[in-house]
């Protein structure tokens, strides 16, 4: 069953294939339960559950959540480097996820983590920066989620000495 926050995402990505823009969905009003500060990420998996785009944010960036949903849903379904843009065609096959998170929650090491709890972020001294949802198919492991989260940001030590660590929680949409 879609939801609401999966509806404007799919709402945004249309109208950004009649129009290249977003600018009718934004300016309509926004539902209370969005109006409000809030990051998220949008995934978008074809129907054989490969992934086809996830874009979002660690902290909030727009007004609301709302906006938040419709920049993420168009930076996810177009420019997520990792992919070409969504097709019309392939749009017709795609399941969409909204998660929103918690405020990041710095901890002091990695027996803090849980893949299957929560998100993770890592970053090292020179400000490099990776970012893993929680409950990834696959990852099962906090060592995984490390070893994923450290790729996906150019980290390439072994050890974890001089890096920080935090943690939140999502609410997922789907």
């Amino acid at each position: 069953m879609e939801t609401f926050h999966t509806l404007i995402a799919q709402k945004a990505i249309l109208e950004y294939f009649e129009k290249n823009s977003t600018n009718h969905i934004e300016n309509e009003n926004v539902p209370n339960e969005l109006n409000q500060r809030k990051a998220c990420f949008v995934t978008l998996k074809t129907s054989d559950n490969a992934l086809r785009g996830c874009i979002g944010t660690l902290e909030p960036r727009y007004e609301n959540l709302y906006t938040e949903i419709i920049k993420n849903a168009i930076a996810s379904a177009f420019f997520d480097y990792r992919f070409s843009p969504l097709t019309k065609k392939e749009f017709q096959n795609i399941c969409i996820t909204v998660e929103v998170l918690s405020p990041l929650e710095s901890v002091p090491g990695t027996e803090h983590l849980n893949p299957k709890l929560y998100g993770a972020v890592i970053t090292d001294a020179s400000g490099k920066r990776g970012v893993l949802l929680p409950e990834i198919e696959g990852v099962d492991t906090v060592a995984e989620q490390i070893r994923i989260i450290k790729r996906k940001a150019g980290i390439f030590q072994d050890s974890n000495v001089g890096l920080s660590f935090f943690r939140f929680t999502t609410e997922k949409f789907s």
